[in-house]
């Protein structure tokens, strides 16, 4: 198994692969892509091939940082977080080479809470969420152990699908960093944007972030008002009482809940609204005056 050419090795286990070995290996990956190096990605339970590793994780029995090896199956092994998540392969990696990676120590906390910390969680057996119905979530986890072959799958093989996974894996890294550093980015000019409205229950934001985060850090704001990606309209939403739930700290008028057009405009007396979701979390007008209107008229109810 090569990739580019045969300089730094890249050593996991082989058989079957999930979301740590797999992320581990993207994050190496990209870090040695960046730095302009050639490297292969090796499975194998040798431990003669495994000694030879220039980046070796997930397997091997070994965890020190200072030489690359990254298991954490061995007995004794206890590194784990300050909130108790225990590491996976993946985590260690991001733990010495996230920053590296990403040239930020803001934006590699971020991405190790959002990813890497819920792939460490579930290789170790942690349940990070409790189910409240017969359904689970599907999590990114599951779509990658779905990509091992089954018993009944005789043609395809293991060590193909593993490089596959290992395309998507950094897809998804690169993506989520362009996401934090853009959050990052944002972060002030929502902070402006909560300064500068005059009714902080009315959050006007001047482009469409990713504000929940952030305005969820004030008491105030009950609605936010911002442009849509259309650019022909803009869009009212109710700010969640907490971004993990879909619960608002106050939803919209439940007699506007699934009107359009006319019937909207009508019972609102906003002449250019356009749509209320049924779930009374978000509502449009043609334009921002509109958008502050009904902003204005859900507080008054």
């Amino acid at each position: 198994m090569k990739k580019k050419m045969n300089k730094k090795k890249l050593i996991t286990h082989n058989g079957s692969f999930h979301s740590d070995d797999i992320f581990a290996a993207a994050t190496l990956s990209l870090l040695l892509e960046k730095s302009g190096e050639s490297f292969e990605i090796i499975r194998t339970r040798d431990p003669e091939i495994i000694k030879t590793g220039d980046y070796v994780f997930d397997v091997g029995g070994v965890y020190d940082e200072n030489i690359n090896r990254f298991d954490h199956h061995q007995k004794g092994f206890e590194e784990k977080r300050s909130n108790g998540i225990i590491y996976s392969s993946f985590g260690l990696v991001w733990k010495k080479f996230g920053v590296d990676l990403v040239g930020s120590q803001d934006i590699a906390d971020i991405l190790d809470k959002k990813l890497t910390a819920p792939i460490d969680a579930s290789d170790n057996g942690i349940d990070l969420v409790e189910n409240k119905y017969d359904v689970s979530p599907y999590f990114l986890q599951y779509f990658f152990f779905s990509m091992n072959p089954t018993w009944n799958e005789k043609k395809l093989e293991k060590d193909e699908m593993f490089l596959k996974c290992i395309d998507i894996a950094k897809m998804i890294l690169s993506r989520e960093i362009i996401q934090a550093e853009h959050f990052i980015l944002a972060e002030e000019k929502i902070k402006e944007d909560y300064e500068n409205s005059k009714d902080k229950r009315i959050i006007i934001l001047n482009k469409d972030y990713s504000y929940e985060n952030i305005l969820n850090k004030f008491t105030e704001p009950i609605f936010v008002v911002y442009p849509r990606t259309d650019n022909i309209s803009w869009g009212v939403k109710a700010i969640r009482e907490d971004p993990k739930n879909f619960k608002n700290k106050k939803n919209l008028p439940k007699d506007w809940g699934g009107l359009m057009n006319e019937e909207l405009q009508n019972i609102t007396g906003v002449e250019d609204a356009i749509f209320c979701h049924k779930a009374l979390f978000m509502a449009v007008a043609k334009s921002k005056e509109g958008a502050i209107k009904l902003a204005n008229l859900a507080l008054s109810v």
